[in-house]
């Protein structure tokens, strides 16, 4: 292990701990991993391009040693999604662990990087504080981290990336790279640019009519221009990156305004009713951020060929059922060319899980554990 400095103090976890890894850029997540995971009980290795924040992630207790961890299980990469390829690259042939990373766009990044030790990931957390001042090793509690697996992934890898993110306590949500872009255009990039262009309108009239406007920004407005208030450095990168899911989506906000600019101008109160009391049905449907239910868990055996796309297949598929995948490894199986990717789930997904693996030829097997 290559390192600078080391934090002193007995409640430093040991170097030869199984349970390292790394971080790559010590700002706001890249801070919160290192947080979490050393609560975690994990040792954690972090750098920064800017030598005076990697001192202050030291200080503040965010890693345990300051450097490049060789031999570390997983490396996360919290730079700038534009840098992300590129140091991921870098950190495959200086390591030998897995890599991930943490950016908001996936599918130019997996392919740019297309080695079966990287697996693409995104926790869907943050903060409107910055920098590792604001880490906060709870951010991830019960949000979730999408992982993109692809057919070159190797299981050991994604099992690696999945244990430090579950140790974090995040829900691990497997897509596809592509399809991971689409999602997020809707549910974050755009929904955050639209509070940028709300805030920039209200900061237009504020000028206009001086105090009182912004005085009167109640609960409502303050709610929907709350991410505005975010750190805006990662922002160019992230359109520029996805720039096509983001103006796809963009062109449907607008004929959607334009549509109720014209019930709104047309009086058409019956339309207008019916557009909010679907919009409030689906705003109340949607999943909240709450703790994981304690209850039995079980162990999904599921045998598999050892093809390229197996894993992908089959963490996507959970996914799908909305079964979150609370442990995995993967093994080798008694039958020849066979692999095993053993799963620990809710006992109640379990068999729901099973009959969905069985369908696409599958022959999992539940067993109780405990």
């Amino acid at each position: 292990m290559c390192t600078s400095k080391e934090r002193g103090g007995s409640a430093m976890t040991s170097p030869s701990d199984a349970r390292r890894a790394g971080i790559i850029g010590m700002g706001l997540i890249g801070g919160s991993i290192g947080f979490a995971l050393r609560q975690a009980g994990w040792f954690v290795t972090g750098t920064d391009v800017d030598e005076g924040t990697a001192g202050r992630a030291l200080a503040l207790g965010a890693v345990d040693a300051l450097g490049v961890d060789a031999g570390a299980s997983v490396t996360f990469v919290a730079t700038p999604v534009g840098a992300v390829a590129g140091v991921a690259r870098e950190l495959l042939r200086a390591t030998r662990g897995a890599v991930t990373d943490v950016g908001g766009v996936k599918a130019g990044v997996v392919a740019a990087v297309d080695d079966p030790r990287f697996v693409g990931g995104h926790p869907m957390a943050g903060s409107e504080l910055a920098g590792v001042e604001g880490a906060d090793a709870d951010l991830f509690r019960n949000a979730a981290w999408v992982l993109t697996p692809t057919a070159r992934t190797d299981p050991d890898a994604f099992a690696m990336v999945l244990a430090a993110v579950a140790a974090m306590g995040a829900e691990v949500v497997a897509v596809d790279p592509e399809q991971h872009d689409a999602i997020v255009a809707v549910v974050s990039h755009v929904p955050h640019l639209t509070a940028a262009s709300l805030m920039a309108i209200a900061d237009g009239h504020a000028r206009e009519y001086e105090a009182p406007l912004l005085r009167l920004a109640a609960g409502g407005f303050r709610d929907m221009t709350r991410i505005a208030a975010g750190a805006t450095g990662i922002w160019p990168d992230v359109c520029a990156e996805n720039a096509a899911a983001i103006t796809a989506v963009l062109d449907e906000l607008v004929a959607e305004l334009a549509r109720v600019r014209e019930i709104v101008a047309g009086q058409r109160r019956d339309d207008l009713v019916a557009l909010l009391e679907t919009s409030r049905a689906a705003r109340l449907a949607l999943p909240g951020r709450t703790a994981r239910p304690a209850g039995e868990v079980v162990e999904l055996r599921v045998p598999v060929p050892n093809r390229e796309g197996v894993l992908a297949d089959v963490t996507t598929l959970a996914t799908s059922l909305g079964v979150n995948i609370e442990a995995l490894e993967t093994a080798d199986a008694t039958e020849h060319e066979r692999g095993l990717i053993v799963m620990v789930v809710a006992a109640e997904a379990g068999h729901r899980l099973r009959d969905a693996l069985v369908a696409r030829g599958y022959r999992p097997v539940v067993q109780a554990i405990g």
